[in-house]
């Protein structure tokens, strides 16, 4: 291997595991290429994410500047509030865009994480440049196409930030957190939330509009689900690894998740040999299914997993502890 990239894995990865000994190692050729291995799925990790996000921006984008923006269309939560006061005050959207969703990531930092914080903030201003310095040009007049593929370019944006690991849209960084004080679901916060958005889009263009702007943020909606695979918060994992206990403190460890770990057994071969194994099953949120493929990747390629969408949850430490990334 190349004396630089040995280095660099011994600084990145190895010497990151072996940190809390304190003690100085010299490292054998199979761990370093397996440091290598786990450097390469990182990198593979931060570039994914990065194409995900970068596309759900000019998807976004194009859905603005080319649909609602021209016909003051809106559609739900940050973005909604953002483009009915563009249609109120004439201020650039670009510009709203960002202000509107300063308060939801200073509590994203405090209820998800700082990692999550930052990918979303630098999404929101990749937005907002996207916005300023891209013209994408009106596609059509019609009201009918236009709350349509408006709400379809901008449900898929912001779905592909999602699978990168960030928001365009942080109302559900405040669902999240009302929906812990209050013991509500995300879902009635959400409604409860474009309930009143609507109402002031209403009052504040027109009735007529607020009705079209309905049906923008149903297409986005469903353009949403349809995107990231589900609409549920919450998802159940069930991984069947030979190397489970390294995924179980994983879990713990890695991404603070509780585990539980029941007994089973693997049935093969024509005479249906059988052998036990442990089975690990945690409940994750959806921003963190990405992070978690990656860890299982570097541990077991070959793991078996399954994932199950769950409406929501109560108790244990998905609640009780910040989200990670």
């Amino acid at each position: 291997m190349n004396p630089t990239w040995t280095q660099i894995v011994i600084q990145t990865i190895l010497r990151k595991k072996h940190l809390k000994s304190g003690k100085i190692q010299k490292y054998s050729r199979y761990e370093i290429a397996k440091g290598l291995r786990e450097l390469r799925i990182i990198i593979f990790s931060y570039l994914k994410d990065f194409l995900l996000i970068s596309l759900g921006i000019v998807s976004a984008a194009f859905g603005l500047e080319s649909f609602l923006l021209p016909n003051k269309f809106i559609d739900g939560g940050a973005t909604g509030i953002s483009l009915l006061l563009t249609g109120i005050t004439s201020l650039p959207i670009y510009i709203l865009i960002i202000l509107v969703n300063i308060p939801f990531l200073i509590l994203g930092l405090n209820v998800i994480s700082k990692r999550f914080a930052l990918k979303a903030s630098l999404a929101i201003i990749g937005l907002a440049i996207a916005l300023a310095f891209i013209h994408f040009p009106e596609v059509t007049n019609d009201k009918l196409l236009v709350s349509v593929f408006g709400g379809i370019f901008l449900g898929a944006g912001i779905g592909f930030s999602v699978r990168g690991g960030a928001v365009l849209d942080g109302t559900e960084v405040l669902a999240i957190f009302i929906s812990r004080k209050l013991r509500s679901t995300i879902g009635d916060i959400i409604i409860i939330i474009n309930i009143i958005i609507f109402s002031a889009a209403a009052y504040f263009l027109s009735f007529e509009i607020a009705l079209y702007s309905l049906l923008t943020y149903f297409a986005a909606s469903k353009t949403l689900d349809f995107v990231i695979e589900g609409i549920d918060e919450y998802t159940g994992v069930t991984i069947i690894s030979t190397h489970n206990e390294e995924i179980r403190l994983m879990i713990t460890e890695v991404l603070c998740r509780g585990v539980t770990v029941y007994k089973g057994k693997r049935g093969f071969g024509k005479k249906g040999h059988t052998n036990e194994i442990d089975i690990v099953y945690t409940v994750i949120t959806r921003l963190e299914i990405s992070k978690l493929n990656t860890e299982i990747e570097k541990i077991d390629p070959n793991a078996f997993v399954v994932m199950h969408s769950i409406k929501d949850t109560k108790g244990g430490m998905i609640k009780k502890r910040p989200l990670k990334q």
